[in-house]
């Protein structure tokens, strides 16, 4: 594969960028480490438990794919469902966004991060699976870091595998000296019979829970929980049942992992003070990938990987956006965005009476019609914009750095509500227990007991997680997309999976996908 040079190579920059869970900085130990040549000296390195470390921290790094930079998959997945539309400037404002809204997407405008970041942080796991064991230090953590790697790749491959369906599987790094050109694709049940394995094999080896420092990594409860969501799209339901089991424990109460639903929705969602956010890593976090504004992220290297700010921020404000001096105005008050993700009329009107309502989306449009605000209509403009992660002035972060790239509100990857209708889904939509998990999502915003169905369970999911990113995946799963999408243009036998970026092609065995 032609970008693996890169892919390999890549290790020595995230090790050196400074990007960690808790406070890592860099220092003349091993930045010596790193020839001018660009080439990473893996034998002079993963000497100790600090440099092993600092290569766990580069495999976490890629986590940010869910929410940093333009080709966030949060952003650019609702844009290709049925509950938001692309937005932006124009029809031109980002190729690839805008591929996925209407289904023009192809092989030249199909993001190619897609599949280089996720095979970066492949690549960085690949390393550290195999240099660490050798590495001086306590047994019992380096076999815990090993864990995290396998998990992780095990999770980027399952990315990978639901967008690109046929890939190639790398377990090993790659040198300079290896035949990269010609490493095969194999099927997707191949990537599934092995990240399942992996994560198996990986979770006696994890910390049982996380607290302080170690919050955002990895440990048996988000491994278990990311094992049954691969279950659930690989059609093994009663594995997927039971891991979502053990994940959730009793409906409505604290899981032996110490989850639990937080009592009040719109706190998912809330942004705290920049010294100590009281709203990251709440009981109802699993998977939570970290943001800062202490990278004082710039424009110079926005999008490369050392940009630490959310990026969905911005990109959902609307454009031009300002408060009028009326009295009692009770606008929020925003930060001009970029007016991406407007919310479609059928969203709206779907989640009429829901209290989940407000927090979701905000009503711009009305806000203006009431005289309370004034903003520019963006491409394909509703005037519903996705308030769960609107942009506020008293986000603006107080170091240096670009406004717009330096939000810090956290992206939950993986929530309790998540997992409890995925495991209410698994179990085919009936019984005492998948009442009971749909009862304690709605308990917690007030509603009362629908009959549980696999119906309810769809239509609870379109509101508990709307503008998370995951609706595009939901109707490819169940097989709604063809009659969901048809009217941005979804076909039946193609859109379910992507095209292969265009530049991975040439020179190389791989095929691309029907029909592109």
């Amino acid at each position: 594969m032609k970008n693996k040079r890169f892919l390999y190579r890549g290790l020595a920059i995230a090790m050196l960028s400074g990007l960690s869970l808790t406070s890592i900085s860099c220092n003349d130990s091993y930045i010596e480490d790193v020839q001018n040549s660009g080439a990473f000296d893996t034998e002079n390195y993963f000497k100790n438990e600090q440099q092993c470390f600092s290569s766990l921290v580069s495999v976490y790094d890629v986590l940010r794919k869910y929410s940093g930079g333009f080709e966030n998959t949060v952003t650019f997945f609702n844009a290709g469902s049925d509950d938001f539309y692309s937005g932006g400037g124009s029809s031109t404002d980002g190729a690839g966004i805008q591929g996925i809204n209407d289904y023009s997407l192809n092989p030249n405008t199909m993001p190619a991060s897609y599949w280089k970041d996720y095979y970066q942080g492949i690549a960085r796991a690949n390393l550290l699976i195999q240099k660490a064991p050798g590495a001086e230090m306590d047994e019992t953590v380096k076999k815990r870091f090993i864990a995290e790697a396998k998990v992780l790749r095990s999770l980027y491959y399952f990315e990978l595998v639901r967008l690109f369906g046929n890939i190639p599987l790398i377990l090993e790094p790659i040198s300079a000296t290896d035949d990269y050109w010609n490493i095969p694709q194999v099927a997707p049940s191949a990537v599934y019979t092995q990240i399942e394995a992996d994560i198996v094999a990986a979770i006696p080896d994890l910390m049982m829970m996380v607290s302080g420092n170690d919050k955002g990594r990895i440990n048996q409860g988000s491994a278990r929980a990311i094992l049954g969501k691969i279950y659930l799209y690989d059609k093994k339901m009663s594995e997927a049942a039971a891991q979502f089991a053990l994940v959730n424990g009793t409906a409505g109460g604290t899981s032996q992992f110490g989850y639990k639903l937080v009592a009040n929705y719109e706190d998912l969602f809330k942004v705290g003070p920049e010294t100590a956010d009281p709203y990251k890593f709440s009981t109802e976090s699993i998977l939570e990938v970290m943001h800062t504004n202490k990278g004082n992220s710039d424009w110079g290297f926005w999008g490369q990987g050392k940009d630490e700010g959310n990026s969905i921020n911005i990109m959902v404000g609307p454009r031009s956006y300002s408060m009028k001096n009326v009295a009692n105005n009770n606008a929020p008050d925003l930060v001009s965005g970029w007016a991406f993700n407007l919310a479609t009329e059928d969203l709206f009107n779907f989640m009429q009476g829901d209290p989940r309502l407000n927090a979701t989306l905000l009503n711009v449009k009305q806000l203006q019609t009431d005289g309370k605000v004034s903003y520019s209509p963006a491409y394909l403009d509703t005037g519903y914009f996705l308030n769960k992660y609107l942009p506020t002035k008293d986000e603006i972060s107080s170091l240096p750095g670009s406004m717009e790239l330096n939000f810090r509100q956290n992206y939950i990857a993986i929530r309790l509500a998540d997992t409890y209708l995925m495991e209410a889904e698994a179990l085919g939509g009936s019984g005492a227990r998948a009442q009971a998990l749909l009862d304690a999502v709605r308990a917690r915003v007030g509603l009362p007991s629908v009959p549980v169905s696999l119906q309810a369970i769809k239509n609870e999911r379109r509101k508990e997680l709307a503008g998370e990113g995951h609706r595009w995946f939901d109707l490819v799963r169940w097989g709604d997309a063809p009659a969901k999408l048809a009217f941005k243009g979804f076909v039946a036998g193609k859109n379910e999976i992507l095209p292969i970026p265009y530049n991975e092609l040439p020179n190389t065995v791989l095929n691309q996908n029907p029909n592109y």
